[in-house]
């Protein structure tokens, strides 16, 4: 008789969290040689237990920590098997439009409902790997209003809830060995903002695909084929293929600069990567997203985020010597 102790489905990073008003995302490239690799792996064991000792000091706070690696990072660090699906960023698009791969091997997303939250887990876990890794991009991020973009248009919307966030981000049995972990794809985005605000209400309404106030979807028979909304709306065998975001806006007025921190989870990079494809090729080719003429993608990864179960047996785990 199989035991229930076998047969128990892993436990999820904090994935389908609910929204916080706080974010610090953090992408990583890992330092070569043996000893900083054994120094992850041995941190893998503790980042569960960080992020408790931080958020005990608030309570209902809501921090939580989800850590991802890309497929370089999965080699180096873990050898195999590897999940399935991992494979490193793919570029989609044209010159002067285009969703481009930047070096990352480790990702931190951490969420609270407070910054100072964010900033403590972020010292601790950075703090643990001191000398075994280089942070190539660090971004703050924040609740904006009712949880709209820079742009000002709701964020979000169409994200599954309940049962279905976790049936569309969650992987079960298509890969048995990393059931309960999911894919997640992250990218930077700045905005033109002068070029943007000049455009009337109306005009930024098709861009997007939805109405600014009442956060509506436009009817298909005034939504434009090249609106972000059209163009990212993936169907499968008749069937919405939806993916989980949280991305956050960020920025610095001093220095003109107005972004959003893209990051969706899926339960394979594919539907992620078909939207890309739509954004930035086009659906057909040359009918891109409208909205990439006022955004510009400045980095991009994809990652795979074992379950939490899984991410603390890494700590034990090394890839074979060939």
């Amino acid at each position: 008789m199989t035991s229930s102790m076998e047969t128990q489905t892993p436990e999820p990073q904090a994935i389908c969290n609910p929204i916080t008003s706080a974010a610090i995302f953090i992408v990583a490239t890992l330092m070569p040689g043996s000893d900083a690799a054994s120094q992850v792996r041995g941190w893998c064991g503790d980042i569960a237990a960080l992020t408790r000792s931080v958020g005990k000091r608030v309570p209902n706070g809501n921090l939580s920590c989800v850590c991802g690696f890309s497929a370089n990072a999965w080699d180096a660090l873990f050898g195999s098997p590897r999940p399935v699906s991992l494979h490193p960023f793919r570029e989609f698009g044209v010159e002067g439009r285009r969703a481009v791969a930047t070096p990352g091997d480790i990702l931190l997303h951490i969420r609270a409902d407070q910054m100072d939250l964010c900033f403590e887990l972020a010292t601790q876990l950075c703090s643990a790997l001191n000398g075994a890794i280089t942070v190539v991009d660090e971004v703050q991020g924040f609740r904006y209003f009712d949880m709209r973009s820079i742009i000002g248009f709701v964020d979000g919307t169409e994200n599954p809830v309940g049962r279905k966030a976790d049936h569309f981000t969650l992987i079960g049995n298509e890969d048995p060995a990393f059931e309960s972990g999911s894919y997640v794809l992250v990218q930077k985005y700045l905005h033109k903002m002068d070029a943007w605000n000049a455009l009337s209400v109306e005009a930024q309404e098709k861009v997007i695909g939805r109405t600014k106030l009442a956060d509506i979807e436009l009817g298909e028979e005034v939504k434009p084929s090249n609106s972000h909304s059209a163009l990212t709306t993936i169907t499968k065998d008749g069937q919405e293929q939806k993916i989980l975001r949280d991305n956050m806006p960020f920025g610095r007025p001093g220095a003109g600069e107005f972004g959003t921190y893209f990051i969706g989870y899926a339960r394979s990079p594919e539907p992620i990567e078909q939207m890309l494809e739509n954004m930035f090729v086009g659906n057909p080719v040359g009918n891109y997203d409208r909205l990439l003429d006022f955004s510009t993608a400045v980095t991009g990864g994809l990652f795979f985020v074992p379950s939490a179960d899984l991410l603390e047996a890494l700590a034990d785990r090394e890839p074979e010597q060939a």
